[in-house]
């Protein structure tokens, strides 16, 4: 991931600081960043989303389509990630930098996202065992990682699950013939379709380890001053689904808990406001001025 250099002036600087809950911007240890939410900015997709968390932007597009379930859960769907780098985002996201940092974010998402607990994903079946719906949550073109300016996860997941209300999958009708084969069409009325539950979708939190506190929405100054960091994906209810530990320092179990639970009270904070804006930005209708991510 990008990161910058800090001299061990600076680092002192930034964990006397956080001792006294006073980051570099003004924020508390457990403040996020301004954000920018807008959801249907990508015409070609299912459901498309734009989050702007500081000065790291992120664009989310999701795209349904009918494949085969998988042999252990037959009546389930399923979803699947793709996250593209831009080097316009920071020059080390270029070559394997980029391509790395990719995998890593596309292995820890579907941990987070691609279980029962976060989705319903019986709802996503069409005929058990043969067909279901293959949500893929992608970059729609070459820049999904506009800029950066530390924290993508948390990002990033914030903008899946606005994405993933925005998107509306056409209804399916299925139809026999007189051998008994199965006929799958779909409906072509775009106000004939289905919506995503995602009330349990959860949103992550990472909390950056500084000196003896913690803090949330770490900047990449921030970061660069940070031991070691926990990663916690939080549902609505305050429920942790998933918990990663990054960074090549350690962290002792006092600290652990410590983390995990302001990581249980901010997501859960989090998930109200977020949903508030998605339904008040959905009320508007063709009322709301689009702007679309090149605007």
């Amino acid at each position: 991931m990008a990161a910058v250099q800090v001299s061990e002036a600076e680092k002192v600087y930034v964990m006397h600081g956080v001792r006294d809950d006073l980051r570099l911007d003004g924020r508390g240890c457990e403040d996020y960043r301004h954000m920018e939410i807008e959801t249907d900015v990508v015409s070609n997709t299912d459901g498309s989303a734009k989050i702007s968390l500081g000065h790291t932007d992120v664009l989310v597009g999701v795209k349904a389509e009918i494949g085969k379930p998988k042999a252990m859960v037959p009546d389930e769907g399923y979803l699947e990630f793709f996250v593209d780098c831009s080097a316009n985002a920071t020059p080390e996201f270029e070559g394997r930098g980029g391509e790395e940092l990719g995998v890593e974010l596309s292995n820890t998402l579907c941990k987070v996202f691609n279980n029962r607990h976060s989705m319903d994903l019986r709802s996503l079946c069409i005929c058990p065992g043969e067909n279901c719906w293959v949500i893929l949550i992608f970059t729609s073109q070459e820049e999904n990682l506009l800029q950066c300016d530390g924290n993508l996860f948390d990002a990033i997941s914030i903008a899946i699950k606005a994405a993933l209300f925005n998107t509306r999958i056409p209804k399916v009708h299925i139809s026999e013939d007189e051998e008994g084969v199965k006929e799958i069409e779909l409906s072509d009325d775009p106000y004939d379709c289905m919506r995503l539950n995602v009330k349990n979708v959860p949103c992550i939190v990472t909390l950056c380890k500084i000196g003896h506190r913690h803090v949330v929405d770490a900047t990449l100054q921030e970061k660069a001053c940070s031991v070691a960091s926990l990663l916690i994906s939080v549902t609505h209810r305050g429920t942790v689904t998933c918990v990663r530990k990054m960074g090549g320092g350690s962290l002792d179990p006092e600290s652990i808990f410590e983390m995990t639970e302001a990581g249980k009270r901010v997501g859960k904070a989090l998930h109200v406001p977020l949903m508030e804006l998605l339904q008040k930005e959905e009320s508007l209708g063709k009322k709301r001025q689009k702007v679309g991510f090149l605007g």
